[in-house]
């Protein structure tokens, strides 16, 4: 009887087991889901793509659509890249997820045309009296722009329709995406994201009015470090579960920008394409990805421990100017291994 119990008992913490297993994340067939917004940060999957390691399922999905996937009562991601702004504030108690590191460190360049100047951080206010257009100037894009201004003690008003411009302030105005930026959209200056600024760049060279480059957001920022632009999350039941799999996704990101410096533009587009919700038209693709717009992504992983501090710094910037955007989080948030 005692052996027979004992049995059963095994059985019964087997099953128990297998079940945690389940609901630690792994999907009918075993792997881990990864999910990326699609753009910039799609680029910190190529690396892990490229191990063809079976353990993991990639999937890129639309950037409006990447919140969904770590919500709910069983949230479909075990891995997601999320923008660091909305990880803090959905996710930054670290009760469901745990931020393993940064994946991306700013993708933001400014353009100009004529005789303006490149801006540094030397000449910053000359663009006191000019006019600035900023596509997502409501997000972290916008919003890092602003923290750099007041950093700088240099007075910005946002334009609307009661507000025009001034003389004594740098003036935003903002421009939903860059699709409809060009050099006769009637600013001094442009902010715009990669792959797009290059592609103006480049489609605008040949006219009578060029767009150049006048700068980055990462350099105005931190120098070479550039800001938090995207986070890596795990699922705290994988974290918990199944240590190897975390640490090997780790690594593989870890090894992001090497792989990036070293493959072709087609390659990597090539190696994504699978990745893409069916449907969905990459922003990336052979026309508009090249060695220059692959580098200017700032693609590198920083582990947690190593950018918490950076990461915190960050945010409080992001709620001083908008209390609403992002959240403070928490010390579980970061994970530890």
């Amino acid at each position: 009887m005692k052996k027979f119990l004992a049995t059963a008992l095994a059985l019964t913490i087997g099953v128990a087991a297998c079940v945690f297993t389940a609901c630690a994340g792994e999907n009918d067939d075993g792997t881990y889901t990864v999910y990326a917004p699609d753009g910039a940060p799609a680029l910190a999957l190529a690396n892990a793509v490229s191990e063809d390691d079976d353990r993991y399922d990639f999937r890129i999905v639309a950037s409006n659509a990447i919140t969904a996937q770590v919500q709910g009562e069983e949230p479909a991601a075990d891995f997601c890249i999320l923008p660091v702004n909305v990880a803090a504030k959905l996710l930054g108690k670290g009760e469901t997820y745990q931020m393993l590191g940064t994946v991306t460190n700013g993708n933001m360049y400014l353009l100009t045309t004529g005789g303006n100047p490149e801006i540094t951080t030397d000449n910053l206010s000359t663009l006191v009296g000019k006019t600035v257009g900023v596509v997502q100037l409501n997000n972290v894009p916008g919003l890092t722009f602003q923290a750099v201004l007041s950093r700088n003690d240099i007075d910005y008003q946002i334009l609307g329709n009661d507000v025009e411009a001034a003389s004594d302030k740098v003036n935003l105005q903002a421009f939903a995406d860059a699709s409809t930026v060009t050099p006769a959209s009637g600013c001094d200056y442009y902010l715009c994201p990669e792959p797009a600024a290059t592609g103006k760049i480049n489609g605008t060279a040949s006219s009578a009015n060029p767009f150049k480059l006048a700068g980055s957001l990462q350099t105005l920022y931190d120098g070479e470090n550039g800001y938090p632009q995207a986070v890596l999350v795990a699922k705290k039941t994988v974290i918990d579960s199944d240590s190897e799999a975390v640490g090997k996704m780790i690594e593989y990101m870890n090894g992001s920008d090497e792989y990036l410096a070293a493959a072709s533009a087609e390659d990597v587009v090539a190696l994504l394409e699978d990745c893409y919700t069916e449907g969905m038209t990459p922003s990336l693709n052979a026309n508009n990805l090249n060695a220059t717009v692959i580098a200017n992504c700032s693609v590198y992983f920083t582990a947690a421990q190593d950018c918490k501090s950076r990461v915190n710094a960050f945010l409080a910037e992001l709620i001083d100017l908008n209390a609403e955007f992002t959240s403070a989080v928490s010390d579980s948030f970061y994970y530890a291994g």
